[in-house]
């Protein structure tokens, strides 16, 4: 059964305060993640029609003649999978030129409209662009995220939380794509991101880019899965394939377009010399990585290098989508210095405010986790508002100077999602 009505969005409120001020708005973010349901449930408040591109005649008409589908629409209008037909951006500026009531055009897209270059030039600063993303654990459990805001106050007490245990990995595999959250099984998890990934090769990228070996791109987000977490190495990845660095290069900007994998970049500062400018490479979601890879939570509790880079990806977009609810923009960097210490997240509100976050999977700490924090706040000075070290024992305990161990489950409030439990919105 569909619950999407009754489990809000963290960029709900944004989403509905963006058509308020703008004549266009495009809620941008992975296929499946939600944002048919979203811009439906936004719509029907506000009477909207609604249109999509995925519907055959509804695409045929608009590539035949994109201006005259635009001339003909009346009253305010939600277009579903507008990058299919690029030409179409042109002919919205075109209508809101004559007309900048906000509001008027509510979209969505499933490949980023920051590379495609017809959306920058036509739109600019007629649009606003809202991203979603999967299902963050704190959406699932129906909580109200207040992690990055303690985070940015110090707002750390002694005390005691539940240790995950078993079930953080079982939250990594599940991951936090509705139609995979509402599955039980393994088998129509994968059978699910199977069909998931065809779609996207066969038709989002087809209709973004004309490329030769499209067999290739499901191999390389394999491979990339198994990357996760780690700086991006574009000859280590060639490798396996057989083709030119630039090769791989582009189709790993692809990937990006359609929202599967983000780069992660290095955090520097004017005056240090001495740190990696590398960007790590994310997948988006971990229950995709590990249907790629085809891991279970059993196989995770086995190999403990894969499951920290995974965790560390879990933890990076658990962040990332609950910082887009936030009335506050936030920047998101990796540390790393030619002393190999990192942290493997650095966030910035504002010039002036800075924190650092490094994640363990294990239960205990050691007195080297700290260190990378440490050097960070450093080189930070002033900026430098905490240190989180993030692990899955059960107690929160200052280890210096502004630098604390928090048990995982404080990133969503310290409530579980236990997986499999039936609540997910529909895409």
């Amino acid at each position: 059964m569909d619950t999407s009505s009754r489990l809000p969005r963290l960029v709900h409120d944004r989403l509905c305060d963006a058509l308020a001020d703008s004549p266009v708005v495009l809620l941008h973010g992975p296929r499946q993640s939600g944002k048919t349901t979203l811009v439906q449930a936004v719509g029907a408040d506000a009477g909207r029609r609604y249109l999509t591109l995925d519907d055959p005649a509804t695409y045929l008409a608009v590539q035949a003649d994109p201006a005259g589908f635009v001339l003909d629409l009346e009253g305010p209008v939600t277009i579903d999978e507008v990058q299919r037909v690029p030409e179409l951006f042109l002919a919205i500026k075109q209508s809101v030129d004559r007309d900048r009531r906000p509001g008027r055009f509510l979209l969505t897209g499933s490949a980023n409209a920051l590379f495609v270059p017809m959306v920058a030039d036509s739109l600019a600063g007629r649009m606003e662009m809202v991203r979603l993303h999967p299902l963050s654990e704190v959406e699932i459990a129906r909580r109200r995220p207040a992690f990055l805001d303690r985070i940015f106050a110090s707002d750390f007490k002694v005390g005691q939380a539940e240790r995950l245990g078993p079930h953080l990995a079982e939250l990594i595999v599940r991951g936090g794509f509705p139609e995979v959250v509402r599955r039980d099984s393994e088998r129509a998890r994968r059978a699910w991101v199977r069909g998931y990934l065809e779609a996207i090769v066969q038709r989002d990228i087809r209709d973004l880019a004309h490329i030769q070996r499209l067999d290739v791109l499901p191999r390389l987000l394999e491979l990339a899965a198994g990357q996760t977490a780690r700086l991006v190495n574009v000859s280590e990845i060639a490798g396996p394939f057989g083709v030119s660095r630039t090769t791989v290069r582009d189709y790993l900007t692809l990937l990006r377009h359609v929202f599967l994998v983000e780069e992660l970049p290095a955090w520097h500062a004017n005056r240090l010399k001495r740190l990696v400018k590398t960007p790590k490479l994310h997948v988006t979601d971990t229950g995709l990585a590990c249907a790629l890879l085809g891991v279970a939570a059993d196989d995770l509790q086995r190999d403990r290098t894969l499951l920290g880079q995974l965790l560390e990806t879990f933890i990076v977009q658990e962040i990332r989508r609950q910082a887009s609810g936030s009335e506050h923009d936030v920047r998101f960097s990796h540390y790393r210095d030619k002393d190999q210490l990192e942290v493997d997240l650095v966030l910035e509100r504002g010039p002036g405010r800075l924190v650092g976050i490094e994640v363990k999977a294990a239960a205990t700490i050691r007195d080297g986790d700290r260190r990378g924090l440490e050097r960070l706040r450093d080189a930070a000075g002033e900026r430098f508002r905490c240190g989180v070290l993030l692990y899955d024992g059960e107690t929160l305990v200052p280890l210096g100077d502004r630098i604390y161990a928090v048990p995982l489950g404080e990133v969503w409030g310290g409530q579980v999602s236990r997986p499999n439990d039936g609540h997910a919105p529909g895409a």
